[in-house]
């Protein structure tokens, strides 16, 4: 498919992600790639939005006609009341990532839990054998956690470092039509836990810019693991992490963030246009960027 120019007009049809921060996001480079590559159209931008300020940039939003948006820290949960509908799959993780305008109003979905599960479907694994394990219990964890019930692991393991917000985590599981098999655990417990399972998801920020050299587990909590389990890091930038280092030093396949990042992405995007979105050319926009950016 060939990149045709990206004019913007009169017509120009507006897309974005809100965030705060939201500068860091490489959603627009993916998505204003694949906008070029299918000509039409369409220009994605950010839009820094503070919390404090969201229910009146999503009525600013419907004023100037804004076609659809992602959604990244610390909206993803905040914006769900202020949707005419959200989907059942967003009410089951209980957070939203994409929204778009309907004649209802505005709508909301959340396709990180597809964007999640794409790289280990290519596996062609059993999933039902062994536990999954989750660091942390913040936002990014609860479309890991609807991912893996999804796969099939038999148990989900969810890991923090307070207990509280442990126990309201899994609290608010509850509620939801998914019903996932967590059991919830404190850091303190890792050394135990970790020879048990088949995937390790990293939902925290360590390994994240300005701490690149943090990671969540230690280089001899890394060798309990099964020779056959699988490192994932949510994070995309450092690539690869600490976390993901230390896993291919002791043989574990590894993925990172990135390609939940375009997946989720180019689900969001066929929503939006109602076209198959060009994935690969969405992926080596980043892969270019990235290659770029840290040289």
């Amino acid at each position: 498919m060939d990149t045709k120019p990206l004019i913007i007009k009169g017509t120009t049809q507006l897309l974005g992600v809100i965030g705060s921060p939201v500068k860091h996001s490489m959603s627009p480079i993916m998505h204003n790639a694949a906008i070029s590559t299918l000509g039409i159209d369409y220009v994605y931008l950010p839009f820094p939005i503070a919390p404090e300020r969201l229910n009146v940039a999503i009525d600013g939003f419907a004023a100037v006609g804004l076609k659809g948006f992602n959604i990244t820290i610390p909206h993803k949960q905040t914006i769900m009341p202020l949707l005419a509908t959200i989907s059942d799959v967003a009410q089951a993780i209980g957070a939203v990532n994409t929204v778009w305008w309907s004649d209802r109003g505005w709508c909301g979905t959340n396709t990180d839990a597809a964007g999640f599960i794409a790289p280990l479907q290519v596996l062609d694994r059993d999933w039902s054998q062994s536990p999954a394990m989750v660091l942390g219990n913040g936002g990014a964890a609860r479309a890991v956690v609807a991912a893996c019930h999804q796969l099939g692991f038999p148990e989900i393991m969810v890991v923090g470092r307070n207990a509280e917000k442990l126990a309201a985590f899994a609290q608010s599981w509850q509620m939801s039509p998914l019903k996932p098999p967590i059991s919830i655990h404190t850091w303190e417990q890792l050394d135990d836990l970790l020879p048990k399972v088949s995937l390790v998801v990293n939902s925290t920020p360590l390994g994240m810019a300005p701490k690149i050299q943090a990671s969540p587990l230690t280089d001899a909590q890394i060798n309990l693991l099964p020779d056959h389990a699988i490192a994932y890091d949510l994070i995309y930038t450092p690539s690869p992490t600490r976390f993901l280092r230390q896993a291919c030093s002791v043989g574990l396949g590894t993925f990172d963030g990135l390609e939940m990042l375009v997946q989720q992405g180019a689900a969001a995007l066929e929503i939006w246009t109602q076209q198959p979105s060009p994935v690969d050319v969405m992926r080596q926009s980043l892969v270019d960027y990235l290659r770029t950016s840290q040289a």
